[in-house]
């Protein structure tokens, strides 16, 4: 049940699959005869350094995966010097998250229907701010709940040993996960900048025309993101959607991604994209469930060793260095594309 919950997608898994198959499409075109003897992999995301351009993805319910759940997520990440996003349903609460130590992290935010109204939001924005974290990653591609066969199929539902930290003391810890969710307009972007002064993301943008609309909206930037392919199947991979919605934001506010990111080439190639940097789930989840803060230091050291070399055998020694030129996609004409330039 909990395996399923984590690895699988909505309806036939279309998107599920092509979130990882879309990287496969993407080439690349290296330059040679370049000083790669030192790379510089840290990056800014917010005004805040980071290590590396990879971060990890909220993900729900992580004490399923092992019994140190988000705990152990938030020291890995620390440890690796990058970002935590924190979920909505997470199984740590706010404080515990703050009391492993030092560390970057974003909160990821469901906003209901019911039982939770807007003083209650405001209440939990406080709650936020005051446990340290940097910015609000609000989730916009789930006003209704995605169709997943297996978790159907297992009659899926939280261990009885665990609860949802985040919302005890504002009615609605004891919501089943994820039927309860408002169906979220830009009046209500707008309304939650009111009550924050941390900066809002919108994660779940795979449209030009929605992304122009965050801009207008005045949100410090977009993730790429289709929910890991748990909500509406057919829709684009991230990465396939990625140029798209780079374009639309104009360097008007940095665009994020993820989904389907396996190996340090995928980085590359959705940074040569215009990604600003990427966020990884179920790595991190299958990474715990098998050795705990271990294993997720370890994904995320692999994550970063195969980045570097991709960045050396591409001829990249910062990551301002990587272009749209160092990839060809699907999309492009090959000859015209290799064909000096004038």
């Amino acid at each position: 049940m909990v395996f399923e919950f984590y690895a699988t997608g909505a309806d036939d898994q279309w998107t599920l699959q092509e979130n990882q198959n879309a990287f496969s499409r993407i080439l690349f075109r290296p330059r040679v005869l370049i000083d790669v003897s030192k790379i510089d992999l840290t990056t800014t995301v917010l005004g805040f350094k980071i290590s590396m351009p990879v971060m990890i993805a909220p993900a729900s319910m992580q004490k399923m995966a092992h019994p140190d759940g988000e705990n152990a997520t938030a020291r890995a990440a620390s440890a690796a010097g990058t970002i935590m996003g924190l979920s909505s349903w997470s199984t740590a609460s706010l404080d515990e998250v703050a009391s492993t130590g030092p560390g970057i992290r974003f909160f990821q935010l469901y906003m209901y229907k019911d039982g939770l109204d807007r003083n209650a939001i405001t209440q939990l924005m406080g709650r936020v701010e005051r446990a340290g974290f940097k910015a609000i990653a609000v989730t916009v591609d789930r006003p209704r709940r995605g169709h997943k066969e297996s978790d159907i199929k297992n009659r899926f539902k939280l261990p009885p040993h665990l609860s949802l930290k985040i919302f005890e003391g504002l009615d609605l810890a004891k919501t089943d996960e994820g039927n309860n969710i408002a169906s979220l307009t830009w009046k209500d972007v707008k309304w939650l900048q009111t009550i924050t002064k941390l900066p809002v993301l919108l994660k779940g943008v795979l449209t030009a025309e929605d992304t122009r609309l965050a801009v207008q909206a005045g949100v410090a930037g977009v993730i790429v993101s289709n929910h890991g392919a748990r909500q509406l199947d057919y829709v684009p991979a991230t990465i396939n959607a990625l140029e798209e919605v780079v374009k639309a934001a104009q360097g008007r506010i940095p665009v994020f991604l993820d989904g389907g990111i396996r190996r340090g080439t995928d980085v590359f190639k959705a940074l040569a994209l215009g990604a600003s940097g990427i966020f990884i789930g179920r790595p991190v989840l299958f990474s715990l469930a098998a050795e705990g803060e271990a294993g997720v230091k370890k994904v995320l050291q692999m994550l970063r060793d195969e980045l570097e070399l991709a960045m050396a055998l591409n001829g990249c020694t910062s990551l301002k260095e990587i272009t749209r030129d160092h990839v060809m996609t699907e999309w492009d004409a090959p000859r015209a594309r290799l064909a000096p330039r004038l």
